[in-house]
């Protein structure tokens, strides 16, 4: 399939218009809803694992990443769940068959997404909440258990289309790359990520890691640091949130 440019229907782009000219005032929680999407992705990998094993194609180490970049302003959030045909792509982001999207329209009759910041969530259009605070979103992802060579790359700026194509990915994890605005590239510090990820996604059970890098004094072999020697940057991979519901932990853990 070559790249194809289509068209959002209509509800999706009125979606769209609502996200993006500032009714929901609280941006933090695109990241809320692109890791709820990922937890859910790695759930139906899981499931579908039970009745066709290839789906999972040997890699059963459940994470979903956060990789910001600061030099090409972009923010990417990984998972490894089941992946998306091309198909499954237009059907879930492109038509209001399964987003929920018009649902979701009818119950904003007269409200504002600031008096309901619960209900983005509720009606499976999360996702939209990605072109609060970027310009340009990407998504490349393979369905698990298929071809290398069907993958997909879905594309758009949020104006009322988005680019298709199948191309070529080695594996089913799927990534969702925003290009933020330059406004909104507060959202690749890593304290802003680690603030928003302990208060909105704190008790995924899924692992939520990013790339931490530090400054390092190198130490000799009695552990002590090397004078003179000069700071090397280490880079570990560190998660971000403790996998406990809230309704799991003991009433002492648990303040006001």
């Amino acid at each position: 399939m070559t790249k194809a440019t289509k068209k959002f229907e209509t509800e999706v782009q009125q979606l769209l218009d609502l996200v993006i000219h500032s009714l929901y005032s609280n941006r933090d929680i695109f990241l809320r809803e692109l890791i709820s999407n990922a937890s859910d992705a790695i759930d139906k990998v899981r499931f579908e694992s039970h009745s066709s094993e290839a789906v999972m194609e040997g890699n059963a180490d459940w994470r979903i990443k956060i990789i910001p970049d600061k030099a090409a302003g972009t923010i990417t959030i990984s998972d490894n769940g089941i992946g998306m045909s091309i198909l499954e792509v237009e059907e879930n982001i492109g038509t209001i068959a399964r987003s929920g999207t018009r649902s979701f329209m009818e119950s904003m009759k007269g409200k504002t997404l600031q008096e309901h910041p619960e209900m983005i969530g509720q009606f499976g259009v999360g996702f939209y909440s990605s072109f609060m605070v970027a310009d340009q979103v990407t998504i490349i992802t393979r369905k698990g258990g298929h071809d290398k060579n069907n993958a997909c790359s879905w594309e758009s700026t949020g104006d009322g289309s988005y680019t298709i194509e199948e191309c070529e990915k080695e594996s089913r994890v799927t990534d969702v790359i925003l290009h933020l605005k330059e406004e909104m590239r507060e959202y690749l510090d890593e304290w802003k990520i680690r603030s928003i990820v302990k208060k909105y996604s704190d008790y995924v059970q899924y692992p939520i890691v990013m790339d931490i890098s530090r400054d390092e004094t190198p130490k000799g072999v009695d552990g002590k640091e090397i004078e003179g020697a000069g700071t090397i940057t280490k880079t570990t991979e560190e998660t971000l949130n403790s996998m406990k519901a809230i309704w799991t932990r003991s009433k002492g853990e648990i303040t006001d």
